[in-house]
């Protein structure tokens, strides 16, 4: 499929809120979309209108009834998106919140063997895995990822799953490198060995991509932050399988058993999932004749990686007279120049200029990007590469080439 045409990327442009300014620095360009995406404008508008809402759920007067109504069809429209297979959908405080919980969970109720991860994961997953691996009398095993391409593969867990890995994490896609992990593959090298074992997926830094599809790839656990996903702060989004679900897990005594969500979630929260499924589904329509819904989905993601493919190829490879990040001597990109698992993102180091100032000279330029550190959140990717920070420029669909160009402008005179 190819990249989104410019008459359309105008309309998408105009779902968003902020699209190409910021309300203290003025006009600018948004390349910071790995540490919070756009918000769509429909979203700013639901969050505006529930926030209003005094009437509590599951109440028997109409205003209760609503909301009610809502909360099951955004799990419904959850499920049709991410073509989940059974389970629940539920809401809580934050991604990692959620990622925690879910590995408490099935840490605790598995019993003694191996929790199987790998270095290339943020630290919400390494650091709940270490916590309650420790707890439960378990060993925590970890993948080494490839420096070289930013990932890791199945063949990396292959050699590591053992009959007695009872949890594993995987991420989706690495919010450092921006490289994507085929999470269909390697769950099915670990349920080769350990058919039983518990995987939990950590999907926040993927889900702005689309192309999500829970019924292949045969996982238990799959976590979102919406605000990376075109939504709002304040909460998280979880879905889990049916035999996660009836794990023992925190709940109200002689409550509902399946219940995951702790006292009563916001409406607006789901309210506002609803928005971002109905702006894939109308760019799924403009993309394609798609009159099935789940195809619609499958339509958006795709050019959404057809978008998101060529602004990082104009990036790295130059567009019109520009030269790009490859052509400049004093650039390295993490992951590599051909990456094919790639996704909207290029991290990079300048030789000779640190990338706290690289940064700060693009961000007087109205280009926002972003600064990993060597800490306890990019520290596994940088600190085996030699490096003690990045330079994070991340994209993603609704950018454009020409703010591309603006980009590789700026990066000439910098990296010279």
């Amino acid at each position: 499929m190819p990249e989104i045409n410019t008459p359309l990327l105008e309309q998408i442009r105009d779902r968003f809120a902020q699209i190409d300014h910021c309300p203290q620095q003025g006009p600018r360009i948004f390349f910071e979309n790995a540490g919070g995406a756009l918000t769509l404008n429909s979203v700013v508008k639901t969050s505006q209108d529930y926030a209003a809402i005094p009437d509590n759920q599951g109440r028997d007067n109409p205003g209760s009834h609503e909301l009610v109504r809502v909360i099951n069809k955004a799990k419904e429209d959850m499920a049709v998106f991410m073509n989940a297979p059974g389970g629940q959908f539920f809401v809580g405080e934050s991604g990692t919140e959620l990622l925690f919980r879910l590995i408490m969970n099935a840490c605790l109720g598995t019993g003694a063997g191996q929790v199987l991860g790998t270095t290339l994961e943020h630290p919400a997953t390494r650091s709940a895995c270490d916590r309650w691996t420790r707890v439960a009398g378990q060993s925590h095993v970890l993948v080494e990822h490839d420096d070289a391409t930013g990932t890791v593969t199945a063949e990396g867990y292959a050699a590591k799953v053992t009959p007695d890995t009872k949890v594993a994490t995987i991420v989706h896609t690495s919010p450092v490198t921006g490289m994507g992990v085929d999470l269909e593959a390697v769950a099915a090298a670990i349920r080769a060995v350990a058919p039983e074992c518990y995987i939990i997926v950590d999907g926040i830094q993927h889900a702005a991509h689309g192309r999500i599809d829970l019924t292949a790839y045969d996982v238990d656990g799959y976590v979102i932050s919406p605000y990376k996903v075109f939504s709002r702060h304040g909460y998280g989004v979880a879905w889990i399988s049916d035999r996660l679900t009836a794990l023992p897990h925190n709940s109200l005594l002689d409550g509902p058993a399946d219940n995951w969500e702790m006292g009563t979630r916001d409406t607006g929260s789901y309210a506002t999932m609803s928005d971002v499924v109905s702006y894939f589904e109308w760019l799924g329509e403009q993309v394609s004749d798609a009159t099935d819904r789940r195809a619609k989905f499958v339509a958006a993601g795709e050019a959404i990686h057809a978008q998101e493919k060529a602004l990082t190829d104009a990036m790295i490879h130059g567009t019109g007279n520009l030269p790009g990040l490859a052509e400049m001597e004093k650039v390295t990109i993490l992951g590599g120049v051909d990456n094919p698992a790639r996704e909207g993102l290029v991290s990079l180091r300048v030789e000779g200029v640190p990338s706290v100032d690289v940064v700060r000279l693009l961000n007087e330029q109205g280009i926002r990007t972003h600064l990993r550190k060597a800490d306890h959140y990019s520290g596994n990717i940088l600190t085996p590469l030699g490096m003690d920070s990045c330079v994070r420029v991340s994209m993603c669909h609704y950018n454009s080439v020409a703010e591309v160009a603006q980009f590789l402008g700026a990066m000439k005179t910098i990296a010279a």
